[in-house]
Parts: structure tokens; sequence; C-alpha cells
């Protein structure tokens, strides 16, 4: 009983030390992983892959470099 509570607050424990700038900050959220809402990885020029999909059918390019199986002859 007592390896159990043991375990049981060291899991609370380190919890508590994982989720500490979240809970204990003012404004305190996750940061956001998504290359579309990251403003960083907007900076860079990066997008998300059905974003710049979308891209590049919209300017028409043709098929010939990728790999959907279509074949334009």
């Amino acid at each position: 009983m007592s390896l159990f509570l043991l375990s049981i607050i060291i899991v609370a424990l380190c919890v508590v030390l994982l989720s500490f700038n979240i809970i204990f900050r003012k404004n305190g959220k996750f940061p956001e992983t998504e290359i579309g809402h990251n403003r960083e990885m907007r900076k860079l020029g990066l997008k998300c892959a059905k974003t710049d999909e979308r891209i590049l059918w919209k300017k028409g390019n043709s098929c010939s470099s990728c790999s959907c199986g279509s074949s334009e002859e």
C-alpha cells in the first residue's frame, strides 16, 4: 500500500511540475503547435501541407511531379 501511495504522489508531483507554466502564469495557455496558426512558422514561410496543396491546385500546376496516380500523357 505504501508503494502505491508513493507512486501516486510522484506522478502527481510530476504533473504539477510539467504544467507549472500553464497553471501559475497569468496568461497560461498551451503553445500553438499547428503550422497555420504559429506566428514563428509563418514568418519562416512554412505552411500546412493541405494549404500548400490547395495553393498548387489553384495555380493550375500539372500533376507530373507528384505521385497522385493520374497519368497525363
